[in-house]
């Protein structure tokens, strides 16, 4: 039996897990950030943004267990530790470490087996959506924008559900890095060298403007820009490393990669 019974997730992924183990009763703290399962924003209390917190209003919904995510909350974390608090942070960055995260918050609120199912759903999407795009011969370049100014290619996870869903990840070699100075495209003009076939746009936070991207100065004749290709998946659905970025964001760039699929073989 688990010995946490109230849980504070700093996090979005924490909270989506969570609801989706049937431990959302576990949960008396959320970031307010979160959106999935859309009744969390009613029922539980904000306490949190991302990488800024007061620790008193963390404090004061009485958690046995923090659940954080990545270096961006470690002084959180920190202050935390120090007054006495139990943190669990985790690092994912990767599809792997997504499916690892879910299998061992499963074991903290003692969910194995819903944690397995759960894990056995999201891993029959990632296998039909691979076996799908293997029966293409051919891979469309994808950029993926996931902030402009500056503009900033997509992290790891992301870089691989690309991968997953047929696509090409035009900027892969900056995928490996988990910070996301790191994965700056300092020159504009190296989008329009790499001629993505598709342009998706998922801006952390704020809203995806595609009419911005056709006005930049040469990506006129990127071909995602000449054949109407730049779309947007909100952040909510494929940014946050959890059951979202499969359940939701995965279909999304296989739609995307399979519509130019089928504008090359009608031809």
């Amino acid at each position: 039996m688990s010995l946490y019974r109230r849980i504070a997730c700093l996090s979005t992924e924490a909270v989506e897990t969570l609801y989706a183990l049937g431990a959302d009763d576990r949960i008396v703290g959320i970031s307010g950030y979160t959106t999935r399962p859309a009744r969390a924003r009613e029922e539980k209390t904000k306490i949190s943004g991302f990488s800024s917190a007061k620790i008193d209003r963390i404090l004061a919904v009485q958690p046995d267990l923090v659940i954080a995510y990545s270096n961006m909350q470690a002084e959180i974390c920190r202050e935390l530790i120090a007054a006495g608090i139990e943190v669990h942070v985790f690092n994912q960055y990767t599809v792997a470490g997504i499916l690892r995260m879910i299998a061992v918050l499963a074991r903290l609120v003692d969910k194995q087996e819903q944690g397995t199912q759960l894990i056995a759903t999201l891993q029959a999407q990632i296998d039909r959506i691979q076996q799908q795009a293997t029966q293409w011969t051919r891979r469309p370049k994808v950029y993926f924008e996931e902030w402009n100014e500056p503009l900033m290619s997509g992290i790891g996870w992301v870089s691989e559900l690309i991968h997953i869903a047929g696509g090409e990840d035009v900027f892969s070699e900056l995928a490996q890095h988990h910070s996301a100075r790191q994965r700056i495209i300092a020159d504009p003009a190296e989008v329009v060298r790499r001629a993505p076939d598709i342009i998706i746009g998922s801006w952390c936070g704020k809203k995806f403007r595609p009419e911005s991207v056709l006005e930049r100065e040469g990506w006129q004749q990127i071909p995602a820009c000449q054949n109407a290709l730049v779309v947007e998946i909100k952040s909510a659905d494929i940014l946050s490393p959890g059951p979202s970025a499969i359940l939701h964001g995965l279909p999304q760039l296989h739609h995307a990669v399979a519509s130019v699929i089928s504008a090359w073989q009608g031809r």
